[in-house]
């Protein structure tokens, strides 16, 4: 009996194994392996040397290491067959570490931020032409009529946490932005007004407060987080129920300690050394 259980679970596993493949891109699998051949003994590897490591034929090798060099992760080194890493990887990382200590620096500001106001409060980065949103703390058990969560991702031409960024951004980058947005499947309201003349307001009072474009009921007030150099890294967004709080009420108990919070989080950047967190 045991030959022949043995026997049936072969085509089993081997099913696994093909279905784990098809799930997979092993291109991309086989060009990581190209990068972890790397190590900081060994940061500089033919191509030999390198598909050795890698476990892959000469080939295969060769075609990945060009495009990896296309793609700015590889450079070849003068008058030699060897390879090395570039710099450009360690934006990986980086991205994610200076996220992670976004995170670290913002969350006890919001903490207190919420503390005073009792409403939810949120901080969002520019990704690309939407805004992630990298932490948020709500008042309590209340709950919205929206379900962001860190992680979540919108366009950041129709929220007013995205248009408070995009506001202190150059002209050029705006414009490329909002052509992206053209694309997206994302459904919200109509903009009243221009989005230029929306974002020349921001830039005029320093915020904005609106009701939500997506969500019905909400009422928003964005305040932009600036480095020294005035370049925005991310915004502060405070959402409260529309339906017992006006736009004079918002701006009365909310603006200035939100302003304060943005400028804290700015200083807290520049203390530890954090650098500019956008693409």
């Amino acid at each position: 009996m045991a030959p022949r259980n043995s026997t049936k679970s072969e085509p089993t596993n081997s099913a696994d194994e093909d279905k784990s493949q098809r799930s997979t891109v092993q291109s991309l699998a086989k060009g990581f392996r190209v990068l972890e051949a790397f190590t900081a003994e060994k940061d500089e590897l033919t191509l030999s040397q390198i598909a050795a490591k890698a476990d892959l034929d000469p080939g295969t090798t060769y075609r990945m290491l060009n495009t990896l060099v296309d793609l700015g992760y590889v450079s070849r080194i003068p008058e030699s067959k060897r390879f090395s890493l570039t710099l450009k990887i360690l934006n990986l990382g980086f991205h994610a570490i200076a996220h992670t200590d976004l995170r670290s620096l913002v969350r006890p500001v919001l903490k207190g931020l919420v503390s005073e106001i009792s409403e939810a409060a949120s901080f969002a980065v520019l990704q690309g032409a939407d805004v992630l949103y990298l932490e948020r703390v709500r008042a309590g058990i209340t709950r919205l009529g929206v379900d962001i969560r860190i992680g979540t991702t919108v366009p950041a031409c129709q929220t007013a946490v995205g248009q408070s960024i995009l506001a202190f951004l150059p002209e050029h980058e705006v414009e490329r932005i909002e052509a992206l947005s053209l694309s997206t499947s994302f459904k919200s309201k109509a903009l009243s007004r221009p989005l230029s003349e929306v974002l020349e307001k921001i830039r005029t009072d320093g915020y904005i407060i609106t009701d939500s474009l997506f969500a019905e009921g909400l009422r928003i007030l964005a305040v932009p987080v600036l480095d020294i150099d005035g370049y925005p890294v991310g915004a502060i967004s405070i959402a409260a129920p529309a339906v017992r709080c006006t736009t004079e009420e918002l701006e009365r108990r909310a603006l200035s300690v939100t302003l304060t919070a943005a400028k804290n989080i700015g200083r807290a950047l520049l203390a530890s050394g954090s650098v500019n967190s956008s693409p």
